[in-house]
């Protein structure tokens, strides 16, 4: 007994210092990443300006740029990866993300309808660049993507009812979906004006850099209301780890949570999405290294995946301005390149493999 109880205090006292290390990471990183940019301040000057006493030029670059980017990456890191972590227990699943449910694609798919259709493509102008411009409306080609994306999973989740939301045929059913927004997106840009095929696969592109305070704060009411929902609901979570049938016998009404679960994990991945374009893998990388780290216990491992979420968002984001040589990559493609990796590893490791 006493070897249990000092066994379970060496856990504990590892998963709060595991917690606190990843604080003190996403703050140290935040600083990093709200510092370093093509403007070449100097540390002085970016504390300077972070308190408004700076010149204009670089207290605007401070406060009108990077605050909102880096701001962008904290919150959307933090929902995508928790996203995928809640995707994963509700399909029993290990490589679910939240673009299972082609969320993303449909997404894409709507923002190419409006940049395409009615702001720089096939009908009335998009000619050059000015056009574009002067028409293009950010919040509208997020709105329509949102609105793709959410049409998406209500479509998904109808079908699977008449399956009883069986893991599989949410996983089935999500490719489906997700190849046939895919298809409708091919076909839009086949008849594209060239601005307008540039616009809409520009958009795609995971670009922290078009975020705005608005579009933050949306963000963040929607991510923040999520994981406190999932965190209060996170011993049902723990119970469905042992199967539906043990989860079922414990009073968890099983369906009715699967369906909770994955249309707030994909609401988040459509508010994300549609106002960032395609950032992949957070939702795979941060919950396996989390569940490796700290265990299943949902009621730890989801505020522990949201901050690992937005440590890795982070980095990726400095990454992509220190290796752009004065303009900044788009971030989905550093997520990618991290990503890809690791999901190889994990599809190939003995243990995911049975």
């Amino acid at each position: 007994m006493n070897n249990t109880c000092i066994d379970t205090k060496k856990e504990n006292k590892k998963k709060t210092l595991i917690i606190i290390s990843l604080v003190l990471l996403v703050i140290i990183m935040f600083f990093v990443c709200l510092f370093i940019g093509s403007a070449n301040m100097s540390l002085k000057e970016s504390f300077m300006a972070l308190a408004k006493k700076s010149t204009n030029a670089n207290n605007r670059i401070i406060w009108n740029i990077r605050f909102p980017r880096v701001l962008a990456a904290v919150i959307a890191g933090a929902g995508l990866a928790v996203a995928g972590h809640i995707m994963q227990t509700s399909l029993n699943n290990v490589m679910a993300s939240p673009s299972t449910l082609g969320v993303s694609n449909a997404a894409v798919f709507g923002a190419n309808l409006s940049i395409i259709g009615f702001a720089g493509g096939f009908l009335t102008m998009g000619k050059n660049m000015a056009d574009v411009v002067s028409t293009f409306n950010p919040f509208a080609v997020s709105g329509i993507a949102f609105a793709f994306s959410i049409i998406s999973v209500l479509m998904i989740l109808g079908f699977c009812k008449i399956k009883n939301f069986s893991p599989n045929t949410v996983v089935l059913a999500g490719i489906a979906i997700g190849s046939i927004w895919t298809a409708a997106t091919t076909i839009l840009q086949f008849y594209a004006t060239d601005v307008g095929l540039s616009a809409a696969v520009i958009w795609s592109f995971g670009d922290l850099g078009r975020a705005t305070y608005k579009q933050d704060f949306i963000m963040l009411g929607v991510v923040v209301a999520s994981i406190i929902m999932f965190v209060i609901l996170s011993w049902r979570f723990n119970a469905m780890l042992s199967g539906d049938n043990v989860a079922k016998s414990v009073g968890v009404r099983v369906d009715l949570l699967r369906f909770i679960a994955l249309l707030t994990s994909s609401l988040i991945t459509a508010v994300c999405v549609s106002f960032l374009g395609i950032i992949g893998f957070v939702g795979i990388i941060c919950p396996h290294v989390v569940k490796k780290l700290i265990g299943h216990n949902h009621t730890v491992s989801i505020p522990t995946t949201a901050l690992a979420g937005s440590l890795l968002l982070l980095i990726a984001d400095t990454l992509s301005r220190s290796i752009g040589n004065g303009s900044a990559l788009p971030v989905g493609a550093i997520t990618a390149l991290l990503g890809a990796p690791f999901f190889l590893v994990l599809l190939f490791s003995k243990k995911e493999r049975a």
